[in-house]
């Protein structure tokens, strides 16, 4: 009888497959010496990560604390049930249901629960700001049910609730959802309860992307007015890639276990599971609350900036971390600033505007966001400093002069990742 070979357990990614250990090091160079501004990313903690990276993830898992399909459970059943009771705690409600492994996921086992295929959602236009699980036809939840939509006012770029009351009387949907991935401003959900009701829907609030921002005492919370919530464990709150589903509803709590497993997914993801546990618990310090106070100034810094030379941004500011650009005046397409902005070391990505086209080609819109940056400690005077270089940038390609400042630029910001590093780079 022989033991398991020892070169199993000690081989490095380096000495087993150097194609993906160059990878591996090229994305972490990459992670230090860009700034991020992508709104749906944020940099994990290095206990975060460590969990990720823990010998937990070799543990297979069905069902939940204390009623598993595989025995020596009782490990993964201390940080599974951590990460239930921080969230209860965190955002002050009566169940959580940590195993979703994506937001995406976490929406659909919603739908699972409350709806039949073919009955009617009520959501955000997607170039308004919306979500492609909230019925996009390109998305399972856009094929199994009947998708409608409410936008902004075409004036001031904001939600138009009276519209979306008379959208709603004429629709009758099953469930109105409020959230999204690109609209920035803060949302009533106490007007969106009220209409919910009115006539007769589950309102679900899908706060993904401000989950942090509740967390942190700058957004306000969706509970009580919801029914239902879900969110990413990533994106503001800071944590590994997955998702939760929040409720009241004592109904609702044996059957969201069941739609969740086995309705919509299989075993979950030890491993996450333990960093949802970390990062959830990083979310009740105080130091939090300060972070997300500063994730919000620093994006309206960064909004006022660029509105003070020349870019339109969408909605006229922000409330929350997401700064929406309108380049058309610009004369850009979203896709081609976000290429400038690469250049210089800064990642963004193209995004649609509302009333912006359904090709993602001709989209003029670009969606930035403040988290990941304000994680490594940028403040409003370096988010000024990044305004200033993203118009610099705009400014030159629209005059064909980006070679005069585009090393400027990359100076500006190699400073900037030299002075702000991650994980003791």
């Amino acid at each position: 009888m022989t033991n398991a070979p020892a070169a199993h357990f000690t081989t490095t990614v380096r000495d087993t497959d150097p194609l993906i250990a160059d990878a591996l090091e090229a994305e972490r160079s990459r992670q230090q010496n860009q700034i991020e501004l992508i709104a749906s990313e944020n940099i994990i903690s290095r206990a975060v990560l460590d969990a990720m990276g823990h010998e937990i993830a070799n543990k297979t898992l069905e069902g939940y604390p204390g009623n598993r399909f595989h025995g020596g459970g009782q490990f993964v059943d201390i940080a599974e049930q951590a990460a239930i009771d921080r969230a209860k705690e965190l955002f002050k409600c009566g169940y959580a249901n940590v195993q979703p492994h994506s937001g995406t996921q976490a929406n659909l086992a919603v739908f699972f629960l409350l709806l039949k295929p073919g009955e009617k959602v009520l959501s955000l236009d997607l170039a308004a700001g919306g979500h492609l699980s909230h019925g996009m036809k390109a998305n399972l939840s856009g094929r199994w049910f009947e998708a409608h939509n409410y936008g902004v006012n075409p004036q001031n770029e904001v939600i138009d609730f009276d519209e979306m009351e008379r959208i709603a009387d004429v629709v009758r949907p099953r469930l109105l959802i409020a959230g999204g991935s690109a609209y920035p401003r803060e949302l009533d959900f106490e007007r969106m309860s009220k209409i919910a009701k009115k006539v007769g829907a589950y309102f679900l609030v899908d706060m993904a992307h401000i989950a942090g921002l509740v967390a942190g005492g700058v957004h306000p919370s969706p509970f009580p007015h919801a029914d239902i919530v879900t969110c990413t464990t990533t994106k503001t709150l800071r944590g590994p890639r997955g998702g939760l589903i929040l409720t009241n509803n004592e109904e609702w709590y044996k059957k969201l276990q069941a739609a969740v497993f086995p309705g919509v997914q299989g075993s979950l993801h030890s491993n996450v599971l333990a960093a949802k546990a970390i990062c959830l618990g990083e979310a009740l310090r105080d130091d939090f609350k300060i972070y997300a106070r500063q994730v919000v100034a620093n994006a309206k810094a960064l909004a006022e900036t660029l509105a003070d030379r020349g870019v339109r941004i969408v909605s006229g500011g922000t409330d929350t971390h997401i700064v929406l650009l309108d380049l058309s005046s610009k004369g850009l397409l979203g896709k081609q600033a976000e290429d400038l902005l690469a250049r210089a070391n800064i990642t963004s990505n193209k995004n649609p505007i509302p009333g912006d086209s359904p090709r993602p080609p001709e989209w003029v819109g670009m969606r930035l966001g403040s988290s990941a940056a304000t994680t490594r400690g940028l403040k409003e005077q370096e988010f000024r400093v990044l305004g200033t270089v993203i118009a610099d940038l705009i400014d030159a390609e629209t005059q064909d002069k980006t070679d005069e400042i585009f090393e400027s630029a990359k100076a500006k910001i190699a400073e900037l990742t030299s002075r702000f590093p991650v994980y003791g780079h």
